[in-house]
């Protein structure tokens, strides 16, 4: 009996790993106009019009521990300094769009 449980077990886990749709990625397309709306007004070119050592180029997105979507999506979402908190202004995945799009511009020298 404990056999017959342990494969029905092993099968139930099988199926729910291997037929569960992936999560969807962001889209940094979507995100490149969202950031062209709202964010390229001090950030115009991967650059910093506030503080222009923490631009959004990768040496300081690295420098300064933000080269993750997670940190991106944290400073978006939270805000901090003068940049202003994006929380009500724009839905997860629209934040979670942005940060693809800033990491993918950051790989690409926002060329």
């Amino acid at each position: 009996m404990k056999k017959i449980f342990s494969v029905l077990l092993l099968v139930m886990v099988i199926f729910t790993f291997a037929f569960n749709p992936p999560a969807f990625a962001a889209d940094a397309a979507k995100g490149g106009k969202l950031f062209s709306a709202n964010c390229a007004q001090c950030h115009a070119g991967g650059k910093n019009l506030v503080n222009a050592a923490k631009s959004l180029k990768k040496e300081a997105l690295e420098k300064y521990g933000m080269y993750s979507e997670e940190a991106i999506i944290s400073q978006v979402t939270k805000g901090k300094g003068a940049m202003p908190a994006f929380k009500g202004r724009l839905k997860p995945e629209q934040i979670e769009d942005v940060a693809a799009y800033v990491i993918g511009q950051a790989d690409k020298g926002w060329k």
